[in-house]
C-alpha cells in the first residue's frame, strides 16, 4: 500500500528559556530549534491494524515503547481518540524534550488513530534509561488525555497547546466547519516567541496600536508601556493554560482572602520569573532603551498598608512557585495608601493616583460581575414546606473583577489575583437617566465607586465605620459568589465543596465571610444548618495578625444590623449555639462564657469578628512562635483550652526572588557563583551552603564589593531626595517600617541624640575612632495617629541639627526617608549595613521587615520579639545584636509604673527634647511625657541601657571589617527559613490539604 506524504502544520517550540516539569528533564540539553533533519517522512497507512501489545491507562489512551536492537531509533507507538491537534500535541512534546523524531506514521482504526514514532535523543542516539522512557512516557499521556475525564462539556477540543478550550458548538466532523477549525487552531498553535527579534516586534506594536503611539517618536514612559503590555502577553499565555489546566484537573484550590497585596511593581518581577529578562534587556538596549530606566517607570501598586499586605504579595509569588492551585481575591483600591509630603519636617498626606495613567498589568473582566447587596428588610417564606428567610436590600451594587496574573519562577504556572471594582447596579443607573434624574444618577454611581476607593478609611466616625464594613463584604460577597459559581461549573452537590475549596482568612478583616458562607448555604442553595456549619467549619483557616486584645476588630451591633440585617440574624444564630457547646464543657462560669461570646455587651454591643472566626475555622495559625504563644496564653487563652488542636504556628516568610533576585541582583549572582548553581532560588534551603565559605577571602572581596555598590545608588538616591550627601566608609544603619509607638522609632530617635551628644563633648583624638553612621528612618504614620506624625517631626529636626553641625561632619548623618514603599526598599535594604527592629517584646507578631534584611546580608539589631528569636537560634546568637527585656517580663515591668525608671543617659537625651535644645518645645511635650513619670508603656527608658551596648557592640564589630563580613555571609546563609515558600508548604499540608498541580505546558 502506497504511503501518502503530507504537510505538518507548523509547530513552533517553546523558547529555550521556559523552565519545564521534572519529568521533561532528561539530564540533557534543551534544544530550542527544529532538528535539521526534522521530519525525515510523515505516512498515512489506511485501515492497518497494529498487533503490538499496548499498555491500558486509565483513559481511553495508550502507549507502547520499543527498544529493539534491530532498531536504531526507540519506537513510540500510540493509540489515542482521533481529534484536532492530537498530532502537534504528541509532536510537541517530544521537540519540547529535546528529542529528535526520525520517521512518524500515522494509522486509522475507526475512531482511533495509531501512531508510531521512530525518536533518538538530541545526540541521534536511542533512549536507553528506562527513568527517561517513563519520564516521556507519561508526558505524553499527560499531554494527550487532554479531555479525558475532566467534567468539560462535549463541545470542546485541545489546542496545540495542550488545555482544554470551548468551541461554543462547532461541529468538527464535516466539511467547511473541519477546516475552519483546523484553520483556527492552526493559527493558535504555539507560544510567543521571546528572541530579540520577536520581542522587538512586539513592543513596537504594542507601541502603535496599544499606547497608540507613532513607532517613530515615543518616550521612557510610553516605551515602559508598550514593554508591560508585551511581558503580559506572555503572562496570559501562561495564565490561561494554568487555568484551563486546573480545569481539567479539578484538585481541591485555595482561595487566599486578604484585603491587602503590596504587590509594588511587576515589570522586573515578571521578566525574572517567566526566565526572558535578559532577552528583553538586550531587545530593549537595539531599540535605543534601557531596561533599567523603562522599569522606574512603574509606579508602586499600594493596595496595602504594612507587613500583613507585603506578606500577601509575598505568599501569592510562592503559591503560584511552588504550583498549587491558588487564587488571590482582593479590592481595587481607587487610590492606595496615601502619598506621604514631607514640609518643613511634618507629615502630610495626598491621594496616591495609582491608577491615573492605567495598570497595564490588570485585565477588566467587564463580564465578571456579581450583585452586591446592603440594607433592607428580612421576610419569611415557606419554601418546600420549610421557613426560610428572604433578604430585600435596599441597595445593590456591582463588583466588577479585574484580574492580575501572577508568575511563578521555574514553572509554566501563573495563578490569578482578582480584585474587585464597585460600579454602580446597572437597573438603578438605566432607571434614574431615562427618568431624567441624572443627579441622583450621578450621586448613586460615586456612592457606589465609594465602596472601592480608599485603602483603609478613617473610621472614627459612624460614616468611616459604616464604609468600612461595606468595604470589607463587598470583596468577600463578590469573591464567595465567584468561588461557588466555579464550584458548580463542575459539581452539584455541596457534599464535595469543602473537598474542592479551602478559604484562607488574611487576619480578621475578612471574617464576615463566614457569616455569608452560612447564608448562602442556608438561604440560596437551602442546605439544612447543621450541614451548612459542618461545611463552614471545614473549608475555613485563619490567620491571626493581632497581638494585643484590643487590636482585634468589633463591629457595632447597630452597624452591622442595618448594613446586613441577615448577616446579624445569622451570627447571633451561631453564638446563640457557641454558647450552648460551650456550656456542655464550662457549665455556668458566666466570666467565660462573656468572654468567649461573639457578643459583646458594654456601652456599644459588638460583634468580635475573631471570636467567630475561633469558633467556626479549623485552623487558627500564629505567624511566630512567639506569637503563637502569646495567642495562647493572652489573646485567646479560653479557646485555646478549649481547641488546643486548632492552634498552629506558621512563621511568615518573604519571597528571595522579590528580596534577591529583583532587588539585589548582584547578590544573586554572587550566591549562585559559590553554589555553582541557581537551583536556590526555587529550593531556598540551599543556600546554606555559603556557611562552607563564610571565611573564603575570595567571597569576602566580592561581598564587600557588592554591599559597596549598593551602598553607592543608596548614597547617590538619599543626596537626590534630601541633598544630604553620605560617606560610603560609614556604617548605613537603618529602620524602616510603618510609624508607631511599639516600633520605637522614638528609641532610635533617642539613642540618635545620645550618639550626637557624645561626639558634641569628644576631643579630636577620640573623634578619630569614632564609627561614622548614616542613621536611615523611613516610614509613615496613619493620618489620625497624631502620636507617630510627631515621631516624624522630631526626627526631621534632628537631622536639621545635626548635619548641619560643623562639629560632627560625616561622624553622623540622619536621613528620613519620605514616601516609604516597596520600591523604595527594593532600593534600601541592599545598602544596609545595620537594620533595628526595636518593637517591645511581645507586640510584634512576626515582623518580615527583619527577614528581608537577613536576605540580604544585613546585620540585625534587634529585640527577643516575633520571628527575632526564630532568626537568632538559625543564625546565632552572636551573628546579631539582641537587646531589652523579654516577652515573659514585660508585664511585670509595667506594674512597676513610676518606680520604674530609666537611665541617667536616657534622662539627659529626653531633657534635652524637652528643654527645646531641637527647637519646637511645646510640639515636643507630649513626647516626652509619654516616656517619662510612669508613662512609659513601652518601656524606652528601660531598655535604653541595654539598647546602648547593643550599638556599642555594633560599633566594635564594624571596625573588624573581616569579622562583619562574615556575619553578613552567615546571615544570608541562615535566611533560608525564613522564605515565604516554606511558609506555603506548611499551610498547605497542615492547613489547606492541597497538592502542587503543574501545568505541563
Amino acid at each position: 500500500m502506497a504511503a501518502i506524504s503530507v504537510p505538518l502544520l507548523a509547530v513552533r517550540p517553546p523558547p529555550a528559556n521556559i523552565p519545564f516539569p521534572s519529568i521533561f528533564n532528561l539530564n540533557r540539553p534543551f534544544s530550542t530549534s527544529l532538528s535539521s533533519n526534522g521530519f525525515s517522512h510523515l505516512q498515512l497507512v489506511s485501515s492497518s491494524t497494529s498487533n503490538q501489545a499496548v499498555t491500558e491507562t486509565n483513559s481511553s489512551s495508550t502507549i507502547n515503547v520499543q527498544n529493539d536492537d534491530a532498531l536504531d531509533t526507540t519506537l513510540f507507538v500510540i493509540r489515542a481518540k482521533n481529534r484536532i491537534g492530537l498530532l502537534q500535541i504528541i509532536t510537541r512534546v517530544f521537540k519540547v524534550l529535546g528529542l529528535r523524531i526520525e520517521k512518524a506514521i500515522v494509522e486509522f482504526e475507526g475512531e482511533f488513530f495509531v501512531k508510531k514514532f521512530f525518536v533518538n535523543d538530541s545526540n541521534g542516539k536511542k533512549i536507553e534509561k528506562m527513568e527517561h522512557l517513563e519520564r516521556i512516557q507519561k508526558a505524553v499521556l499527560e499531554a494527550i488525555d487532554g479531555d479525558d475525564g475532566g467534567g468539560v462539556s462535549p463541545s470542546v477540543a485541545v489546542s496545540g497547546r495542550g488545555v482544554v478550550v470551548r468551541k461554543a458548538g462547532l461541529k468538527l466532523e464535516f466539511g467547511d466547519r473541519r477546516a475552519k477549525a483546523e484553520k483556527m487552531f492552526g493559527l493558535m498553535d504555539g507560544f510567543l516567541k521571546n528572541d530579540s527579534i520577536s520581542l522587538q516586534k512586539d513592543i513596537l506594536d504594542h507601541v502603535e496600536f496599544t499606547v497608540a503611539r507613532s513607532r517613530f517618536n515615543f518616550d521612557d514612559f510610553e516605551a515602559y508601556q508598550a514593554l508591560a503590555h508585551s511581558v503580559r502577553d506572555r503572562l496570559i499565555e501562561r495564565w490561561h493554560d494554568t487555568h484551563q489546566y486546573f480545569k481539567k484537573k479539578d484538585p481541591k484550590r485555595i482561595y487566599f482572602l486578604s484585603l491587602e497585596f503590596l504587590m509594588g511593581r511587576s515589570l522586573t518581577n515578571s521578566v525574572i520569573n517567566l526566565g526572558i529578562q535578559d532577552q528583553y534587556a538586550d531587545a530593549l538596549t537595539q531599540l535605543g532603551f534601557d531596561f533599567e530606566v523603562l522599569a522606574e517607570q512603574e509606579g508602586d501598586a499600594a493596595l496595602g498598608n504594612g507587613g500583613l499586605a507585603r506578606l500577601a504579595a509575598c505568599q501569592m509569588d510562592s503559591l503560584a512557585t511552588l504550583d498549587y492551585p491558588a487564587w488571590g481575591y482582593g479590592l481595587r483600591y481607587q487610590y492606595g495608601l496615601f502619598r506621604q509630603i514631607i514640609v518643613d519636617g511634618f507629615q502630610h498626606e495626598q491621594p496616591d493616583f495609582w491608577l491615573n495613567f492605567g495598570n497595564p498589568w490588570e485585565i477588566e473582566r467587564v463580564h465578571v460581575s456579581y450583585p452586591v447587596k446592603f440594607y433592607g428588610t428580612l421576610k419569611e417564606e415557606v419554601l418546600n414546606g420549610k421557613k426560610c428567610k428572604i433578604w430585600i436590600p435596599g441597595e445593590s451594587v456591582e463588583a466588577v473583577a479585574y484580574d492580575n496574573p501572577i508568575p511563578g519562577y521555574g514553572t509554566r504556572n501563573a495563578i490569578n489575583l482578582r480584585l474587585w471594582a464597585a460600579k454602580p447596579s446597572d437597573q438603578y443607573d438605566m432607571e434614574s437617566y431615562t427618568t431624567g434624574d441624572y443627579i441622583n444618577a450621578i450621586v448613586s454611581r460615586q456612592k457606589a465607586e465609594t465602596i472601592s476607593n480608599v485603602l483603609y478609611p478613617d473610621d472614627r466616625s459612624y460614616q468611616g465605620k459604616e464604609l468600612r464594613l461595606k468595604q470589607q463584604y463587598f470583596f468577600v460577597s463578590a469573591s464567595l459568589q465567584d468561588i461557588i459559581r466555579r464550584f458548580k461549573d463542575l459539581h452539584r452537590n455541596f457534599d464535595e465543596f469543602p473537598e474542592k475549596v479551602a478559604l484562607q482568612i488574611n487576619d480578621t478583616h475578612p471574617s464576615i465571610s463566614i457569616a455569608e458562607v452560612m447564608r448562602m448555604l442556608v438561604d440560596e442553595e437551602h442546605l439544612d444548618w447543621s450541614k451548612a456549619w459542618d461545611i463552614a467549619c471545614r473549608i475555613f483557616s485563619v490567620t491571626i495578625h493581632a497581638v494585643q486584645p484590643e487590636g482585634l476588630e468589633k463591629i457595632p451591633v447597630d452597624l452591622l444590623g442595618n448594613v446586613l440585617p441577615r448577616h446579624l440574624e445569622i451570627i447571633y444564630e451561631i453564638n446563640h449555639r457557641l454558647m450552648e457547646e460551650l456550656k456542655k464543657s464550662f457549665g455556668q462560669d458566666y466570666d467565660k462564657l462573656s468572654r468567649m461570646s461573639i457578643i459583646e455587651e458594654g456601652a456599644v454591643k459588638s460583634i468580635r469578628m475573631a471570636n467567630l472566626s475561633l469558633a467556626c475555622c479549623h485552623t487558627v495559625n500564629g505567624v511566630s512562635r512567639v506569637h503563637l504563644e502569646t495567642l495562647k496564653t493572652r489573646v485567646f487563652k479560653d479557646f485555646y483550652e478549649l481547641w488546643p488542636q486548632k492552634f498552629q504556628c506558621k512563621t511568615n516568610g518573604v519571597t528571595q526572588r522579590r528580596w534577591i533576585v529583583v532587588s539585589n541582583p548582584s547578590l544573586c549572582s554572587i550566591i549562585s557563583k559559590w553554589l555553582g548553581t541557581e537551583a536556590w532560588i526555587r529550593n531556598v534551603d540551599l543556600i546554606a551552603g555559603l556557611r562552607e565559605y563564610a571565611k573564603d577571602p575570595d567571597l569576602h572581596t566580592e561581598w564587600k564589593n557588592m554591599k559597596r555598590v549598593n551602598k553607592m545608588r543608596l548614597a547617590e538616591y538619599i543626596e537626590t531626595l534630601t541633598s544630604v550627601k553620605v560617606s560610603l566608609d560609614a556604617m548605613f544603619d537603618v529602620q524602616i517600617k510603618r510609624i508607631h509607638e511599639y516600633k520605637r522609632q522614638l528609641l532610635n530617635i533617642l539613642g540618635i541624640i545620645h550618639r550626637y551628644d557624645c561626639i558634641k563633648n569628644m576631643d579630636e583624638s577620640d573623634k578619630r575612632r569614632v564609627v561614622p553612621r548614616v542613621c536611615i528612618i523611613g516610614g509613615k504614620a496613619a493620618p489620625g495617629y497624631e502620636v507617630a506624625k510627631k515621631i516624624i517631626k522630631l526626627c526631621h529636626a534632628v537631622a536639621d541639627k545635626v548635619n548641619n553641625d560643623p562639629d560632627v561632619g560625616d561622624l553622623l548623618k540622619v536621613v528620613f526617608i519620605p514616601d516609604y514603599n516597596v520600591s523604595v526598599a527594593e532600593l534600601v535594604i541592599p545598602g544596609s549595613d545595620l537594620s533595628q527592629h526595636l518593637s517591645t517584646a511581645g507586640h510584634e507578631a512576626s515582623g518580615t521587615g527583619c527577614m528581608k534584611f537577613l536576605m540580604n546580608g544585613c546585620l540585625l539589631l534587634a529585640t527577643a520579639d516575633g520571628s527575632a528569636v526564630e532568626i537568632a537560634e538559625e543564625i546565632g546568637a552572636e551573628n546579631m545584636f539582641l537587646f531589652g527585656a523579654k516577652v515573659d517580663e514585660v508585664p511585670a515591668l509595667r506594674e512597676k509604673g513610676t518606680t520604674l525608671k530609666g537611665s541617667l543617659q536616657f534622662a539627659r537625651v529626653v531633657r534635652m527634647v524637652r528643654d527645646g535644645y531641637f527647637g519646637f518645645k511645646d510640639y515636643f511635650k507630649s513626647l516626652c511625657d509619654n516616656v517619662e513619670d510612669g508613662g512609659d508603656f513601652y518601656l524606652l527608658g528601660y531598655d535604653f541601657a541595654s539598647y546602648l551596648e547593643a550599638q556599642a557592640a555594633a560599633d566594635r564589630a564594624f571596625v573588624d571589617q573581616e569579622k562583619w563580613t562574615q556575619m553578613s555571609i552567615l546571615s544570608t546563609a541562615g535566611s533560608g527559613k525564613f522564605s515565604s515558600d516554606r511558609t506555603i508548604e506548611e499551610y498547605a499540608e497542615q492547613s489547606w490539604g492541597i497538592e502542587p498541580c503543574k501545568c505541563p505546558f
